[in-house]
């Protein structure tokens, strides 16, 4: 974070954040972003005992927000964010998350499959109990009347 005695910044330096910012910005909190920084998934620079985060790590730490909301593990953003400087066109990155992406859809889409069974059978079994309940002359809700 800058303050007035900091130095103006340089043509081509970077812009750095801080953990906070960078934790108010991904809504994540410092924690989070220290246990990510443990399992090598981002690596600030120290100015002390204060970490700084550079444009780089920001960039990991969406991908890393993203990865985590998709369904995918830290180990499987970790190897696919190591694989970032494997080639300049990021080919291999690009089919890991291919395959991966394509595997959690597959995945996905059994879950969907279970969700939706699972709805039918509570909807019919729902049914069942109202149509009992009326049957008895009892209301099927107890602050509701029959």
């Amino acid at each position: 974070m800058l303050s007035m005695t900091d130095p103006p910044e340089e043509a081509g330096e970077e812009r750095t954040f801080t953990i906070s910012e960078l934790a108010d910005t991904f809504q994540v909190t410092p924690r989070t972003i220290r246990f990510y920084e443990d399992q090598g998934l981002l690596s600030p620079r120290r100015d002390g005992l204060n970490r700084v985060y550079s444009h780089r790590d920001r960039a990991r730490l969406t991908l890393i927000c993203r990865g985590k909301r998709l369904g995918f593990s830290l180990a499987e953003i970790k190897d696919f964010l190591d694989l970032y400087d494997v080639d300049d066109r990021q080919i291999e990155q690009m089919r890991f998350v291919l395959a991966h992406g394509r595997e959690r859809i597959a995945s996905l889409e059994v879950q969907l499959v279970d969700v939706q069974q699972t709805l039918s059978e509570l909807r019919a079994l729902e049914s069942q109990i109202v149509e009992h309940l009326k049957a008895a002359g009892a209301a099927p809700d107890k602050n509701t009347k029959k």
